[in-house]
């Protein structure tokens, strides 16, 4: 699986760039037929409701034939990428329950 991963007003560092990875690897051992994952990592401005900035994290999974969407927001971008990939691994359980019944 080839994984991107893009930053918008954030420095991409190492570790992030790490901790991405391993989170979204795990995504492939429930399902083989992934291709590839694009992942951007973002930061909203200040609000007047937020009381500190927002991290964001999206991602669009491309498997044969369905892609995947999440997108999580937290105080914390590495607790903004956990949530990412819980809901992308609850989304892919849920596809490939469906192909299993379906057919």
């Amino acid at each position: 699986m080839q994984i991107n991963i893009s930053g918008h007003h954030v420095k991409l560092t190492d570790p992030i760039r790490d901790y991405c990875h391993s989170k979204l690897e795990k995504l492939s051992r429930h399902y083989d037929n992934i291709t590839n994952a694009q992942v951007i990592l973002s930061v909203e401005k200040l609000t007047q409701k937020a009381e500190a900035r927002v991290q964001r994290a999206e991602a669009r999974v491309h498997m044969n034939g369905h892609d995947l969407c999440a997108t999580s927001e937290d105080k914390d971008l590495y607790a903004a990428i956990d949530a990412l990939s819980d809901k992308l691994d609850r989304q892919l359980k849920k596809h490939k329950e469906k192909l299993q019944n379906h057919r």
